[in-house]
């Protein structure tokens, strides 16, 4: 049976009304150990201190994860993105931390609603070269269809190490819509013996995940960050509650979810040693 790795981005980049958004440590494991109970096997999280803001210290951030393993062995994925006005080494913070197995790694720059997300080329080879220095597995985030050309020049650099992890980030205004057609786009350039995934920002409904597992997508993402909807109009209560529908989903497309062990070699990674 095809397993669906489920990623759950649990905190919200900033405060919404009616949301409980987990932002302590104590708070952010607890929503994740729920979340794994539902299906999820691999969490998304920024740096961030006590006021949920993006920082380079991870006091904060070791905490949680610390709390998170001693309840679950889910994978823990870090974060490069965030805030263009962080600098580069701030950005990569969380891949000084030993806990994390993979991370996201963006892959150009793009329009981001009224501003401008910069990513360039030495920021990627810095972030890269971060990324594996510290074992790292990267997830490539693509946010427009050129970015899927600078995954090719990176590797031509040998910046990139092949097979590839591509996450689709769909939906963004500035970039590319979250349609069919763009995860057809996308899915036709990705090259022989990679995966990839989907992430639907601002999601009201899980008609672009259902489509993109029926594309063959390897993983899929739901939680706070991307979208607090449960349904239009609806705010979720939990982000546990947005892993249990993405795991029905999946169900009732005859498929399963995976568990942390079989995300593990779906992504070719191997889990820490604390």
């Amino acid at each position: 049976m095809r397993k669906i790795i489920i990623t759950v981005a649990p905190v919200a980049g900033k405060p919404v009304t009616g949301l409980v958004n987990p932002i302590s440590p104590q708070a952010i494991a607890r929503d994740v150990t729920a979340c794994v109970r539902a299906g999820a096997s691999q969490v998304h999280l920024h740096v961030r201190n006590a006021e949920g803001n993006q920082t380079e210290d991870l006091s904060v951030f070791s905490e949680t994860l610390r709390l998170i393993g001693s309840q679950s062995d889910v994978i823990i994925q870090g974060s490069t993105g965030g805030v263009s006005d962080l600098s580069l080494e701030d950005r990569c913070a969380a891949v000084r931390s030993p806990m994390v197995e993979t991370a996201s790694l963006n892959m150009g720059s793009c329009n981001f609603g009224e501003g401008v997300y910069i990513n360039t080329f030495p920021d990627i080879r810095y972030w890269a070269g971060r990324i594996y220095a510290s074992g790292i597995r990267p997830e490539l985030v693509i946010f427009d269809a050129g970015m899927m050309n600078n995954v090719a020049l990176m590797a031509e650099e040998g910046v990139l190490n092949p097979p590839f992890a591509y996450g689709f980030v769909l939906g963004v205004p500035g970039a590319l819509p979250a349609t069919a057609y763009s995860l057809q786009l996308l899915r036709g350039l990705v090259p022989p013996g990679s995966i990839w995934g989907c992430i639907h920002a601002e999601m009201d409904d899980l008609s672009l995940l259902a489509t993109a597992v029926g594309m063959g997508a390897s993983f899929v993402r739901v939680g706070f960050e991307d979208s607090i909807y449960n349904s239009p109009g609806k705010i979720a209560d939990t982000n546990a509650e947005l892993v249990e529908r993405a795991t029905m989903l999946i169900r009732s497309m005859g498929m399963e979810v995976a568990n942390p062990e079989e995300a593990r070699r779906i992504l070719e990674v191997m889990p820490k040693k604390f």
